[in-house]
Parts: C-alpha cells; sequence; structure tokens
C-alpha cells in the first residue's frame, strides 16, 4: 500500500514538473524527471520534515547541488504542502519566489541555495559536519548529477567527508546518464562512479533502478544502518522518465514543452495516474 501512495505521489510530482516547466517556458524536464521517485521517497518517507514548522533546527536537511532541477524538487515540496501547488505555474516568472534555481531566502523548505555545479556537495557537508560538532540528530542528502560530478569541487568534497567520517550524510548520484553535451561517458566519463567514492572512503550503495520505491527503500534503509563513514547512493534513472518522448533523450535537459508536447505529455501522465488508482 505504501509503495502505491509513493507511485501516486510520483506521478504528481511529475506533472507538476512538466506544468511548472511549461509554464516557465524554459527550464530542465530531463533531470528533474529521472529523479522523480528520489524526491518522492525522501520527502514523503525518508526524512524527517515538517511542512508547518520548515525551520526547525532538527529537521534532516536536503541540498539540490544539480539545483537547476528545481522543478522536480518545487513539485516536491509543493505536494508535500510546504507551498500551493498552484504556485508551480509561476516557475521562472517576474517576481515569483519560484526561482530557476533554489533561494533558500524565499522558498519555503529550500535549505541551501545552489546552482553552480559542483557546489552544493560541499554545502551538504558543512552541515553534516555542524551536526556532529554541535551533537544533532539531523541527518544530510544531497543530490548530484552525473555530469555534475566531473567537477573537481565534488571530489574535494568528498575527500573532507570521508576524513571526517560523517556517517549523517548521504550522497545521492542521478546516474541517467546524460548530460546536456550527449552521453557523460562521450563528455567526460566519471565511470567508475561507485570505485571513486569507495577511494574518498564512503560506504557506497548501487541501485540498479533508481526510480524503483522497492530498491530506493532498501538504498536509504542501508544508508541509515551504515556508521564511520559517508554514504554515497549511485542510482540508475532514466532521463525524461514517465514521459514517452522525453525518455533517454538529451535534448530534453533543458527545454521546456510548446503546448502540444505538453498536451501529450499530461495525457501520458493522468493515464499512468488512472492505472495507478486501479491498483
Amino acid at each position: 500500500m505504501e509503495n502505491l501512495r509513493l507511485k501516486q505521489a510520483a506521478n504528481e510530482v511529475r506533472k507538476g514538473i512538466i506544468t511548472a516547466v511549461h509554464a516557465a517556458k524554459a527550464g530542465h524536464p530531463g533531470g528533474s524527471l529521472s529523479a522523480a521517485e528520489l524526491f518522492t521517497y525522501l520527502y514523503f518517507k525518508e526524512m524527517k520534515i515538517d511542512p508547518e514548522n520548515p525551520n526547525d533546527p532538527d529537521r534532516d536537511r536536503f541540498v539540490l547541488s544539480k539545483g537547476h532541477t528545481a522543478p522536480g524538487l518545487y513539485a516536491a515540496l509543493a505536494n508535500r504542502g510546504y507551498f500551493p501547488v498552484e504556485d508551480l505555474k509561476t516557475l521562472r516568472h517576474l517576481g515569483s519566489y519560484l526561482q530557476g534555481h533554489p533561494d533558500m531566502k524565499h522558498i519555503p523548505g529550500v535549505d541551501m541555495s545552489s546552482g553552480s555545479l559542483g557546489q552544493g556537495i560541499s554545502a551538504a557537508v558543512g552541515m553534516a559536519l555542524s551536526a556532529k560538532l554541535s551533537g544533532d540528530p539531523y541527518r544530510v542528502y544531497t543530490l548530484l548529477g552525473d555530469g555534475e560530478i566531473q567537477e573537481g569541487q565534488v571530489w574535494e568534497a568528498a575527500m573532507f567527508a570521508g576524513h571526517r567520517k560523517l556517517d549523517n550524510l548521504t550522497v545521492i548520484v542521478d546516474n541517467n546518464g546524460l548530460q546536456i553535451d550527449g552521453k557523460i561517458e562521450d563528455v567526460c566519463s566519471p565511470y567508475p562512479i561507485d570505485e571513486k567514492f569507495r577511494a574518498f572512503n564512503f560506504y557506497v550503495i548501487n541501485v540498479d533502478d533508481g526510480n524503483n520505491f522497492v530498491q530506493l527503500e532498501a538504498a536509504f534503509e542501508k544508508a541509515r544502518q551504515n556508521t564511520g563513514k559517508p554514504t554515497a547512493i549511485i542510482m540508475k534513472t532514466v532521463k525524461g522518465k514517465g514521459i514517452s518522448f522525453m525518455e533517454n533523450n538529451a535534448g530534453w535537459h533543458g527545454k521546456a514543452p510548446n503546448d502540444e508536447e505538453y498536451a501529450i505529455a499530461m495525457e501520458e501522465l493522468k493515464k499512468a495516474g488512472e492505472a495507478l488508482c486501479q491498483k
């Protein structure tokens, strides 16, 4: 039953992503869609959070290191009750608090402003270290893109996290295999990703299907049980997941659907939602 509830929530997150990017006529649907299950799992099950008290000092923290996939984060936050779902239509509009990248000063539930690739993980490491020094119980999560980890600052942060044994930190890599210029293995291969994190003293968990809630649950349970090391979850996903013409297509990294494409996408998600309701 819970797995079904999460699938239904993820479908609503996908609707929010497509709605927001279409309304903005700009944005990044591909990587937002590939991480829809991850956003949903974190905000609907994994993290200790309270939408009624978004600044609770004991809350778990999340940093969207690949900040351009803000539509996915915003859709999860809205559906979790941090702000009205209707506001997703204001993405990137003049005067809207929903900017193209997460802004912690204006968006409820956003723990760190991000967008410059490679920098978010450093902020997450700092948060995890702060919790350790203060004896605070909260955990810290950060999501990176597989293209993003081509940035050197990622590995400086990883080195520090491993050295300080920040076992309250979970780094998630959305390994959808594509970045704006094409396949990551062709642009500048980061493989083997898991072995790199192991070399920096991380406990590494490989997830064969990061769009599968059963596999995500197993991974995060292992991460919670891990002690003495930070955790890296490397999850294989499908870029553009859930929209037939966007899946595994690098062209949808940073492009908004036109009216016709929007209608097709929303119809697909409507049918997916109806199918879930029949289960």
